[in-house]
């Protein structure tokens, strides 16, 4: 089981659109936001520190499904609580509830990958296997 972890946003007037909700690109800025939280969360150093010790580059984005629920406007603050439902071989499964209090906004899942540069061609991207240890820190 993977560990929960929390990241708050506080919405502001440029998140709105001119009716005043929320912008829909902007959940997704918020949960590429709290995958990044969520690896720090479980103390996963930053991926500019992975691609200098470990070549990582970091968990690009494959895949993405959001649900939206309810709107949501400026001068609210979001807690989105974000995990990993499931770990692959080179994938994984993570999953964010962003709410307003009690209340579910939207919630999303995403297929990410840890990739490094193809030492064959430096501008494409490899996945690889999820190390072992990162995998432990997060569950």
């Amino acid at each position: 089981m993977s560990r929960i972890t929390h990241y708050r946003v506080t919405v502001h007037f440029g998140d709105c659109d001119p009716a005043g909700i929320v912008f829909y690109p902007n959940f997704q800025r918020w949960m590429e936001e709290a995958s990044l939280a969520f690896f720090m969360q479980c103390g996963v150093p930053p991926w500019r520190e992975l691609v200098k010790t470990r070549g990582i580059v970091g968990t690009p984005l494959l895949e993405v499904l959001t649900r939206f629920v309810t709107t949501a406007t400026y001068a609210e603050t979001l807690d989105i609580e974000t995990s990993v439902e499931e770990w692959r071989a080179k994938v994984f499964l993570q999953r964010h509830r962003m709410r307003r209090g009690e209340t579910l906004i939207c919630e999303g899942s995403e297929t990410r990958a840890f990739v490094k540069r193809d030492p064959d061609n430096p501008d494409r991207l490899r996945a690889i296997p999820i190390p072992d240890d990162i995998k432990a820190m997060c569950s």
